[in-house]
């Protein structure tokens, strides 16, 4: 149910009553057993792929620069 349709593993393990990290560990089984058995995937796939790459990278980007202690900016003497 998790491969065929694209469901959350919690979902699914919820609905069948077993843990999600049963099914989690099921789930990756399967994948790594049937890793080649997955079609390639189609232009519009790929492009979508890479755009939610990109996306993925600003937001890292964006995450390390908000952990970044904020600058101070220099006193002026005399203030």
């Amino acid at each position: 149910m998790v491969i065929e349709t694209s469901r959350p593993i919690a979902q699914v393990a919820r609905e069948l009553g077993i843990g999600e990290g049963t099914l989690g560990n099921w789930v990756a089984a399967y994948r790594r057993d049937h890793a080649g058995d997955e079609p390639a995937l189609n232009i519009s796939e790929r492009e979508r792929l890479r755009q939610l790459e990109r996306e993925a990278r600003e937001l890292r980007m964006e995450n390390e620069f908000l952990k970044k202690p904020p600058r101070t900016s220099p006193r002026i003497i005399g203030e």
